[in-house]
């Protein structure tokens, strides 16, 4: 600990003297938010377990987080049968918020934004990650020791332009830990500000049948790196495959770029992200997504759905902050929401038939 914090505040001299009035107050907040620090340096603490010790020291003094986990603890959970796959849904009223937050452009510019520093709760600390990032306990969790990875600037959402420090982290976590991406338009609660989520792993179902390749079609095999679609599981799901970082962050880029080109876009096109690294292996698993919400999100009275699909939602744990959205869902709903927010297979499957030229080109 002494090392690490050695290195901190190392790194805070050497910020000190260049850095401009507006970034000196950045450097004194992050001081003041800094409760450990993970460099990466040869021997020192695992990530992991310094992110165990975190939750438990915020719990005992930030009220937020201790409500948070006390009502998690109480959820209702079910799992139902679909057409060749299951999904958990998570009764869980603590999500009310995130479910139903207007997430426009418009209304995040008006807002205060809840993971830039100066906003933060006076408890709230975390763990200066690479000097880039800052791991937070969620007050809000879905999954046991729900963590956010939040940028220390306030800069935009982007998965594609931020590929390498999402690889670095599933690497840096390890085997017993998942790393989640929300695209700014697809489940982000915070679309104008980068951040990742984190948390132990084996709690959402895809990972299971990720991990047994459940589905797996090779599509493409180049460099090393390996390109599934995963039919039958009720959405369009992509996982790419690959042991070198380098080489697996090229073949990402390449496949955002063709569903780019493929849709016509001119930012990253929709998706969620789960990133595993796991004997050797780093397994990205994409959810192309097509919208964020389905239609009955927006009805009214009695046949509202209050299902708001993030990532967590499309890896199987469907989150219903409303009990009686739990009650009712049933495998011809659940099926029906991911057909609807999915990318069509037909379009998938073009951007992946597109990707073997582009290489063989």
């Amino acid at each position: 600990m002494l090392c690490a914090l050695c290195a901190m505040l190392t790194y805070f001299r050497r910020l000190m003297p260049v850095v401009q009035t507006s970034e000196v107050s950045l450097a004194s907040m992050l001081r003041q938010k800094t409760c450990a620090v993970f460099s990466g340096v040869a021997n020192s603490r695992p990530l992991g377990e310094l992110c165990l010790v975190l939750l438990s020291e915020q719990k005992k003094v930030w009220p937020d987080l201790t409500k948070g986990y006390e009502s998690f603890e109480s959820r209702a959970e079910r799992d139902i049968p679909c057409g060749g796959f299951s999904v958990r849904v998570q009764h869980n009223p603590g999500r009310i918020r995130s479910s139903t937050a207007d997430v426009s452009q418009e209304n995040a510019s008006k807002q205060k934004c809840f993971l830039c520093l100066d906003h933060l709760p006076e408890e709230q600390k975390g763990i200066l990650y690479r000097h880039e990032f800052l791991i937070l306990c969620n007050p809000a969790p879905i999954l046991t020791a729900h963590l956010t990875v939040s940028h220390v600037d306030h800069c935009r959402q982007s998965f594609t332009e931020n590929v390498e420090p999402f690889l670095q982290l599933i690497a840096d976590l390890g085997s017993g830990w998942v790393v989640l991406y929300n695209g700014p338009k697809c489940g982000a609660s915070a679309p104008d500000h980068l951040h990742f989520q984190a948390a132990p792993s084996g709690q959402m179902p895809i990972e299971k049948d990720i991990r047994e390749q459940k589905g797996f079609v090779l599509k493409k095999q180049a460099e090393g790196i390996l390109f599934y679609r995963v039919e039958g599981s009720g959405r369009e799901v992509v996982v790419i495959e690959g042991e070198d970082p380098v080489a697996v962050g090229s073949g990402l880029n390449d496949f955002l770029q063709v569903c780019k080109k493929t849709l016509s876009l001119d930012d990253e096109p929709m998706i969620n992200v789960v990133g595993l690294h796991e004997g050797g292996k780093y397994r990205v698993v994409i959810f192309p997504r097509r919208k964020h919400r389905p239609d009955g999100f927006f009805k009214k009275g009695n046949d509202r759905v209050v299902v708001s699909p993030g990532v967590i939602d499309m890896a199987g744990v469907l989150v219903t902050p409303v009990e009686r959205d739990f009650d009712r869902l049933d495998a011809s709903v659940v099926e029906g929401i991911y057909k609807e927010v999915s990318w069509e297979g037909e379009g998938v499957e073009k951007a992946l038939r597109s990707l073997g030229k582009a290489q063989r080109a």
